[in-house]
C-alpha cells in the first residue's frame, strides 16, 4: 500500500516540484521514495512495504532496458498465477513483489493487462517507447486515482492524492463551484469532477492512454458488473458457493511479509471476515457516551473466537478537534459521521499492525443496506394494489415537488430511478437551493448524477437496480473514499475481501429472491455466515458506527464550535449563513433534528478552511 504522483511537461526545477509532491504523502509511504525523470515525465513514489521488505521491490520499477516503468498503488491477488504465465512467455523476475507482474504484464498484453488483474490497484506505467501513459483503476474503485490538466500547456498531473498538486507550479487551486449541490444531498462528493475545479477522479472500473506527444486523454471502462440471476441452485447450494469463495479471498487477501489484523465492529460482516481469517488481533472503537459503545460485541466475539481485541472509546473532545485533520487527508469534504471513529481506529490498529482486513462491501455485493427491503407498509401496499396502477401512480407523482406520501407512492411503483439515489440523502434539491448561494446552486442535484448510471441498468430488476447505483456511486464516494484515506492517513494498509473479482463474479449471480426476502437482506451471505459465527452474530441488524453528534449539538461547547463556522466571514460566499444559524439553533434548542444537514455544511467549511484559509 503506498502512493504515486507525477507529471508530463518541462518545468523548472522537476526533481524539487517531484520531492515536494511525494512529501505531501508520505503519510502513505513512510517506508521508502522512489523517482523517475525522463523528458517525457517524472514519476515520484511513496513505499509502505507489505511483500518483498527489500529495496528490490521499491518504485518505480522498470523493465530491464528502462523502456517501461510503472508506479502502482494497491495490492494484485493473483499475482502469483500471472507472474507463471508470464515466466513461461520468457520474461524473468527480479523480485517477490506484485508490481513486477504490472511491468511484464504491460509488455505481453498491453492495455489488456487490466483484463487479467484481481486486486485493488491505483497505477500509472510509462511507456517510452510509444511515448504515453496507461493507468487504470481497480473494478471497485478501492484505490484512488486523481488527475490534473495545467491551463495553457494541458500537461498532465496524476496522483493517488489530491493534495499533491498544491505542489505543482501548474496547479490553479479553486473550488468546483458545481460540486457543492449535489454533496448536500449525498455525503460526499459525487461527480468525476472533484471539490478542486478540473481535478478529476478516474471512476472506478476505467482505464486511460495519454498520448504525451499530442496530449490527447482517452479514458475508457474496461469492466462493469452484470446482476444477472441465475437460478438454477437451490438456496443452500448458494450458501455452500457463498461460503467457500469468502474463504479463498479471505486467504488470498492475508498475504503479507508484515502483521495481519482485522477490524471488528460485531456485526455480521466484519464478524464473518474475521472468523475466516482468525488473526492474532481485532480492533474496535465506540464512543464514551451513554449507550454509543458497541464494542462489547466484539470483545465478546473475539473471546469466542480466542483472539485479542484492542478498543478505544473516543470522547466528543476527541471528535471535534479531529475534524480538520480528517478532512485534509479526505482531499474532498465528506460528511459520514463514522469517518470520524474510522480514523481513530485505523490509528488504533496502526499500533499493533500495518495491514488490517475489514468488511466494505458485502451490503453492496449481497444486499445488505435496509433500504433493499420494504417496510411492512409498502410490502403491504405492493400485496393489495395491482403493479400497473402503482407504476401509473408512481409516474404521476414522479415530476411533482415533493410533499408528504410522494416517496411511499414512489417506492411502491418499484421506479428506483425515481426516489433511490443511495443510502445518504441529507438535503432534497428545494433545501438545498433554499441554503446555497445561487452561484453555487447550478450544479447537478443527486438524480442527474444517477440517471446515467440508470440508464446502462434498464433491464434489471429493482433490487439489482439499488445495488448497481450503490456500487457506482456510494461505494467509492463514500465507503471506499473514507477507508482508503482514513487507514493510510496513519500508514496501515486496508483489505477488503468481499470487493475482490472472484467474489463479484459469484454474487452478481445470486437470484434477487435470495438476496432479499421476507425472512431479511443479505439471506446468503448470513447462511453462509451463519457456518463459522453464532446466530446472534450472523443475524444482527446492520447499525453502522452510531455516533451520539446529535446530543453534542445540544451541549454549549459544540453549539459554539459549529456556531463559529457558519458564522465565519467567508462561509457567506456559499451559504445563507443565518438559514444555517436557525437550522443550528431549532437543533440545539430541541425543536428540530437537524443534525445531518448540520454536520454536511460543518464539513464542506472546515474542508474549505483548511485548504483555503489555513493553506
Amino acid at each position: 500500500m503506498c502512493g504515486f504522483v507525477g507529471f508530463t511537461g518541462s518545468i523548472d526545477n522537476r526533481q524539487g516540484v517531484l520531492t515536494a509532491m511525494m512529501d505531501r504523502i508520505v503519510h502513505r509511504g513512510p517506508d521508502m521514495g522512489g523517482t523517475h525523470l525522463t523528458d517525457d515525465v517524472a514519476l515520484g513514489f511513496r513505499r509502505l512495504s507489505i511483500l518483498d521488505l527489500s529495496e528490490a521491490g521499491a518504485q518505480p520499477m522498470g523493465n530491464e532496458d528502462g523502456s517501461v516503468f510503472v508506479t502502482f498503488n494497491g495490492e494484485i491477488y493473483n499475482f502469483q498465477e500471472l507472474r507463471r504465465e508470464l515466466e513461461a512467455a520468457g520474461h524473468t523476475f527480479h523480485c517477490n513483489a506484485d508490481t513486477e507482474v504490472l511491468v511484464h504484464g504491460y509488455e505481453e498484453w498491453g492495455e489488456q493487462l487490466v483484463d487479467r488483474l484481481r486486486g485493488m490497484y491505483g497505477f500509472v506505467v510509462y511507456d517510452g517507447r510509444a511515448h504515453k501513459l496507461f493507468g487504470a483503476r481497480d473494478i471497485f474503485g478501492i484505490k484512488p486515482f486523481y488527475y490534473y490538466r495545467t491551463p495553457g500547456e494541458g500537461d498532465l498531473l496524476f496522483g493517488s492524492e489530491i493534495k499533491s498538486f498544491l505542489e505543482h507550479p501548474g496547479f490553479v487551486k479553486a473550488v468546483n463551484k458545481k460540486a457543492l449541490r449535489p454533496y448536500l444531498t449525498l455525503q460526499f462528493p459525487a461527480t468525476d469532477e472533484t471539490f478542486f475545479a478540473g481535478v478529476y477522479k478516474l471512476p472506478a472500473a476505467h482505464c486511460f492512454t495519454y498520448d504525451i506527444s499530442s496530449g490527447s486523454l482517452e479514458v475508457r471502462r474496461y469492466w462493469d458488473a452484470d446482476f444477472s440471476d441465475d437460478n438454477s441452485k437451490s438456496f443452500e447450494e448458494y450458501v455452500d458457493e457463498c461460503d467457500a469463495v469468502v474463504h479463498e479471498s479471505v486467504a488470498a487477501h492475508r498475504i503479507a511479509d508484515v502483521k495481519v489484523g482485522s477490524f471488528l465492529s460485531g456485526g455480521v460482516d466484519s464478524s464473518y471476515i474475521a472468523a475466516c481469517l482468525m488473526p492474532d488481533n481485532t480492533f474496535s472503537v465506540g464512543f464514551d457516551y451513554k449507550d454509543f459503545n458497541e464494542t462489547n460485541y466484539a470483545a465478546e466475539l473475539s473471546d469466542k473466537l480466542g483472539i485479542k481485541n484492542f478498543r478505544k472509546m473516543i470522547s466528543a473532545d476527541e471528535f471535534f478537534d479531529a475534524l480538520p485533520e480528517i478532512q485534509y487527508h479526505m482531499d474532498e469534504p465528506q460528511s459520514n459521521l463514522s469517518s470520524v471513529p474510522l480514523w481513530f481506529l485505523a490509528k488504533l490498529a496502526r499500533e499493533q499492525v500495518t495491514v488490517v482486513l475489514s468488511g466494505e462491501g458485502a451490503d453492496e455485493l449481497f444486499a445488505g443496506y435496509a433500504w433493499y427491503q420494504d417496510v411492512p407498509a409498502i410490502a403491504r401496499y405492493k400485496r393489495l394494489v395491482p403493479r400497473g396502477i402503482r407504476r401509473a401512480l408512481g409516474r404521476f407523482v414522479a415530476d411533482k415537488h415533493y410533499f408528504k406520501g410522494r416517496n411511499f407512492l414512489l417506492k411502491g411503483a418499484e421506479m428506483p430511478e425515481e426516489w433511490f439515489v443511495g443510502q445518504a440523502f441529507v438535503y432534497r434539491a428545494d433545501e438545498a437551493d433554499d441554503v446555497l448561494k445561487p452561484e453555487y446552486a447550478t450544479g447537478p442535484d443527486a438524480f442527474d448524477v444517477a440517471r446515467p448510471i440508470y440508464d446502462r441498468v434498464q433491464d434489471f430488476c429493482p433490487l439489482s437496480k439499488q445495488q448497481y447505483l450503490d456500487m457506482n456511486m456510494w461505494l467509492p464516494g463514500d465507503i471506499l473514499l473514507k477507508a482508503d484515506k482514513m487507514c493510510m492517513a496513519h500508514s496501515l494498509e486496508l483489505r477488503v475481501p468481499f470487493l475482490d473479482k472472484k467474489v463479484m463474479e459469484f454474487a452478481e449471480h445470486v437470484p434477487a429472491r435470495y438476496r432479499v426476502n421476507e425472512n431479511g437482506n443479505k439471506q446468503v451471505l448470513r447462511h453462509a455466515a451463519n457456518r463459522c459465527l453464532p446466530d446472534e452474530w450472523a443475524t444482527r441488524p446492520k447499525k453502522g458506527f452510531p455516533v451520539p453528534f446529535k446530543f453534542w449539538l445540544r451541549e454549549q461547547k459544540y453549539y459554539d464550535y459549529v456556531k463559529e463556522y457558519f458564522t465565519a466571514p467567508w462561509a457567506e460566499e456559499f451559504f445563507d449563513t443565518s438559514k444555517l444559524m436557525r437550522m443550528l439553533d431549532d437543533h440545539f434548542e430541541g425543536r428540530a433534528l437537524n443534525q445531518r444537514k448540520i454536520y454536511t455544511a460543518l464539513t464542506f467549511l472546515i474542508w474549505y478552511k483548511r485548504y483555503f484559509i489555513d493553506e
